[in-house]
């Protein structure tokens, strides 16, 4: 309740974004390779994006924050601070734009994106393939925001797209004993 107005505040409604993909590699591998900041810098990001700062404190309530350079050398820094950490099943996070010092910040290029989404992330396996599934919603988003994400989703299956390919590149190498 809001306590000036005696009115419930609720969140604008807003769809999730979901994408998936399945990966020739053992869960736990994928697990690994998702939750260790020397992994996470070999191939996190956009395709073409290369990670410059990667520092993970791996619990509930700690984070992961990483910077990334564009291929035309812009950097852009990010923040997860983690909810829920289910080895090898599940990973909760919330997920930020930050400033280099780890501060939530603004989406440079956007600036109705939502400062923060809640994403989960499950780690399925089967016959030895493991399938990666991504579900975010913005948290605490005005209904401008939430719009700005919907509007977003083709973009943000473009990002995440090129990165389950860096990452199933990295997969691929790690089983190969390459990494």
């Amino acid at each position: 309740m809001d306590q000036k107005t005696n009115r419930s505040v609720t969140q604008p409604r807003t769809k999730e974004f979901v994408i998936a993909r399945t990966f020739d590699a053992p869960r736990e591998l994928v697990f690994r390779v998702w939750t260790d900041p020397e992994h996470m810098q070999r191939w996190w990001g956009p395709k073409g994006f290369k990670v410059i700062h990667s520092k993970m404190d791996l619990r509930p309530g700690g984070s992961y924050h990483y910077g990334m350079r564009s291929p035309d050398n812009q950097d852009m820094w990010g923040k997860f601070v983690f909810r829920e950490i289910v080895k090898p099943e599940r990973l909760v996070f919330v997920n930020s734009f930050s400033d280099e010092n780890g501060n939530v910040a603004r989406h440079s290029m956007h600036l109705a994106w939502p400062l923060e989404m809640l994403n989960t992330i499950t780690f399925i396996e089967q016959a030895g393939k493991t399938t990666v599934t991504v579900r975010s919603i913005p948290l605490n988003a005005t209904v401008e925001e939430c719009k700005t994400f919907e509007d977003g989703f083709d973009s943000m299956q473009q990002g995440w797209g090129g990165t389950f390919e860096q990452l199933g590149e990295y997969l691929a190498s790690a089983v190969r004993g390459q990494v």
